[in-house]
């Protein structure tokens, strides 16, 4: 036992000279000097979701807008059921009803509104039993994949994909010109208004507003628009309560 045991121990040690040995080679390169660091891959965002995915994370968030005849969307933005939507969608209405995902029907009162941007944040007298807001995103690019929903033609809890095609875009809205819109080609439709434009991971990036329409038929030819979601919270000069414009 105690000559395995020396042994053991002897071929301890060599294992060590061995290992350090490797250790200087691999650090230095036997000349004394540093080595290179060695390249790693960039670890990939695993945020990404798939559009079936962003529908369901978001679509209990959408809600169906009947202002008068006038046939819209909206999105829950805030904990206390606020929700975001188009100005024209809302304009000039005496009543406006608002659906959510799960069958609530309520009314609703116009709690801000900004013609100049085309939004206005709605104020819904029930709730439903659970309120699920959207996630506020932020900037995007070029060529970036996004996801609308909305209830195009009346087609309830729509979902199209596209990308965004261009920004700073401006629209001209019959008695208004907007300004620094999103452009994306994700099919939408009259009744698409007032929904969420969504990015690959399921944040609210914009509201959209408007199709181009060069036919006049009110068919989507490809191109449609959204005001940014920093230009639809950032208050400004709208008929809301003094000083909160659209601020949720």
């Amino acid at each position: 036992m105690a000559g395995r045991t020396r042994r053991f121990v002897a071929g301890g040690g060599v294992l060590v000279v061995v290992a350090l040995l490797a250790y200087w080679l691999g650090s230095s390169g036997g000349s004394g000097e540093e080595a290179a660091p060695r390249p790693s891959a960039t670890p990939t965002p695993s945020a990404t979701l798939t559009a079936a995915e962003v529908f369901e994370r978001v679509g209990p968030s959408v809600a169906v807008i009947q202002a008068g005849r006038s046939l819209g969307t909206g999105v829950i933005a805030a904990e206390d059921g606020t929700i975001l939507t188009a100005h024209h969608v809302i304009e000039d209405a005496k009543d406006v009803t608002v659906t959510f995902a799960d069958g609530t029907r309520t009314k609703a009162v116009v709690a801000a509104s900004n013609p100049k941007r085309d939004v206005a944040a709605l104020r819904p007298a029930k709730l439903p039993e659970i309120v699920v807001p959207a996630t506020i995103g932020g900037g995007v690019a070029v060529g970036a994949p996004v996801v609308a929903i909305g209830n195009p033609l009346g087609l309830t809890y729509s979902v199209s994909t596209g990308v965004v095609s261009g920004l700073n875009r401006s629209a001209d809205e019959g008695d208004r010109d907007l300004s620094g819109l999103i452009q994306f080609d994700a099919s939408v439709n009259p009744g698409s208004s007032g929904g969420p434009l969504l990015d690959a991971r399921g944040l609210v990036i914009g509201i959209v507003v408007s199709i181009a329409d060069p036919g006049g038929d009110e068919a989507f030819a490809g191109i449609a628009f959204a005001v940014p979601i920093g230009e639809a919270l950032g208050g400004g000069d709208g008929d809301g309560p003094p000083g909160e414009g659209l601020r949720i």
